[in-house]
Parts: C-alpha cells; structure tokens; sequence
C-alpha cells in the first residue's frame, strides 16, 4: 500500500482535508495544523504531497485569494499583502504573481476614499499635523509613500477648486 493510500485512511486525513476545504491553506498552515494533531516529519510531508495531488492544497491559488481578500475587504495595501504573504512562507514569484492581480485604478480609487474619509475626520487639524497622520496611517496599512502623496496631492488641488 503506497503512503498517499495509508495516509487516506486515517482519521488525520478527514480531519486535514476538511480543514483545507474550508478555506484556502498555504503550506506553513497545513503543517503547523499537523503538527497540532501529533504529524511530525516525513509523515507530515508525505500527507502535504498527498494534499496537494488530490488539490486540496495550492499556494498559488492561496497567494491569489489572499492577496485579493486583504485589498478588498481590509482594505490593504501592496506592500502590507507583500508581508503578510512572505511570513506564511510564499515564494517570491508568486507574492509578485498575487500583487499584480491587483488592479491599480481600483487600488488608487480605495486609496483615495479612505484618504478622503481620513480627512474629514481630522478637519480640525492643520493641514501638516493631517498630512503626518495621513501618510503615518496609509504606510502602517501597506500603501506606498508615492501613491499616497499621489492620493493626497489630487485631493489638495480638487479641494482648491
């Protein structure tokens, strides 16, 4: 009996493939859930080889989501999805792969309405102490320093109007 057969017969394969099927895994997951259910070394990395021949585990399409559900729902930048994507361990190809799915008018346009909501709550401020707070904000979220003084310069001239 080959390993991937053996491995499908236990109770850990239920429980990982069900785990992977839930939502998008990257590698680093699947093996610390392994390990969370007592599967160390080539056990474990047969079970990954397994998982990702019968396509229950695919970085690529990992690194796709990911990247897309940090942008659309949080609202993150590129190089904050950059990170993010390097700590669970992601080859570089394909965080870059990820990034440039990203398309940039849309990317400019959530950068610019939050900016603008930004803004408005801190009207009260002078516009210096608004533009640190601005830019402080914007690179803790991931932007890059040129596209918010992009963003921030099309919203000072609309504003000048």
């Amino acid at each position: 009996m080959s390993d991937c057969q053996h491995i499908k017969q236990s109770v850990i394969w239920k429980k990982i493939t069900h785990y992977c099927a839930y939502q998008e895994r990257c590698h680093q997951e699947v093996k610390q859930k392994l390990h969370q259910l007592g599967v160390y070394g080539q056990q474990a990395e047969t079970c990954i080889a397994c998982l990702i021949e019968e396509n229950y585990l695919n970085e690529e399409r990992f690194a796709m989501q990911f990247a897309l559900g940090k942008f659309n729902i949080n609202k993150w930048g590129k190089r904050k999805i950059a990170s993010a994507l390097q700590q669970k361990q992601i080859s570089s190809y394909l965080i870059k792969k990820a990034i440039a799915q990203i398309d940039t008018d849309q990317y400019l346009k959530v950068l610019q309405k939050q900016m603008e909501s930004k803004i408005a709550a801190g009207k009260d401020l002078s516009v210096p102490v608004l533009k640190q707070k601005i830019m402080s904000y914007f690179l803790q979220k991931g932007y890059e320093a040129e596209c918010i003084e992009q963003i921030w310069n099309r919203i000072q001239d609309l504003q000048e109007e």
